[in-house]
């Protein structure tokens, strides 16, 4: 089979992102997958582990410097790849040691969860080929509605979470900061899917829960003995429900990237591969519209 589309996944040298890309080359030998990734190196390396070196390309992506993504879509269109028909915004992070900024003084955890990608949809739009769909990874936590063990989002406008005030900052803090971000990709998800036309323009968008992964990166701020539990004791809970492999979730989300059952499916919120109500806030379409101007603003603002 001819290799003639394009998949551009962020963070896709590890965990969810990798596992997705992998199940894409296994499942279709028609995509051609572009690693979008911070460190090229390791993004390297993730191709080796793949093992389709031919279907795979590394490109340099920084969703914390807006700069790196203003690039990102040049350097695609260099690379004269087949049509893009599938963008996953995989990549995220939980900063729970402190108040860290982006370059362009954007709170860190709403710059990359967000606002990188964002950024990253608005610069390839246009290369988008219908039809095409986008993918937004999201998190159940979210969803203040179901137990996570995590601290509730709290949306007051998108300004305050990208320059919040004081210079202090909890554990907690870091924690809540991440639900939120997670709250921001659903109301960003059904905001960009009512302005496309609700796939009326052939690029369907929709968000994706991916369950609670144990072992995935999103540890990596915290303490040594949390990370310990987190990579080695929290795997025994996959027997529970809503807790998943990277691998399993990663065939999930290539699912929601390409399986032709989800041709013409829209400004949903899924759960592994079933579709479900997301939180009651993320259906709040003035919140909506303050988070898609306000980042709009924002990228303005860094030129």
């Amino acid at each position: 089979m001819t290799v003639d589309r394009t998949a551009v996944i962020t963070g896709a040298n590890s965990g969810l992102g990798f596992e997705c890309a992998r199940a894409l080359l296994d499942t279709n030998p028609s995509w051609h997958i572009v690693l979008a990734v911070r460190d090229p190196h390791r993004g390297a390396e993730a191709v080796d582990r793949l093992g389709s070196a031919a279907r795979c390309t590394v490109l340099p992506l920084d969703l914390a410097s807006l700069t790196s993504v203003r690039d990102f879509p040049t350097r695609l269109a260099e690379r004269e790849l087949p049509p893009l028909r599938a963008l996953v915004c995989n990549a995220g992070l939980q900063v729970v040691s402190g108040l860290e900024r982006t370059p362009a003084g954007v709170e860190l955890t709403f710059g990359v969860n967000h606002l990188g990608h964002f950024a990253l949809v608005d610069g390839l739009l246009d290369q988008l080929a219908p039809p095409a769909r986008v993918v937004i990874v999201s998190s159940g936590t979210h969803d203040p509605a179901k137990f996570s063990g995590m601290p509730k989002p709290q949306y007051t406008s998108a300004e305050e979470l990208a320059h919040p005030a004081g210079g202090a900052s909890s554990a907690a803090d870091g924690r809540r900061r991440y639900t939120t971000s997670k709250l921001c990709n659903v109301l960003y998800a059904y905001e960009l899917d009512r302005r496309l036309d609700r796939g009326r323009r052939g690029v369907t968008v929709n968000a994706f829960d991916p369950g609670l992964m144990p072992g995935s990166g999103l540890a990596r701020d915290y303490s040594t003995a949390q990370r310990f539990l987190w990579r080695h004791l929290f795997p025994a809970l996959r027997v529970l429900p809503g807790v998943r492999s990277t691998r399993a979730s990663g065939r999930h989300l290539a699912a929601l990237a390409a399986d032709p059952r989800f041709d013409d499916v829209t400004g949903r919120y899924f759960s592994g591969r079933r579709p479900i109500r997301s939180s009651a806030d993320s259906y709040d379409t003035d919140r909506a519209r303050d988070l898609w101007e306000t980042s709009e603003r924002l990228l303005t603002l860094a030129i």
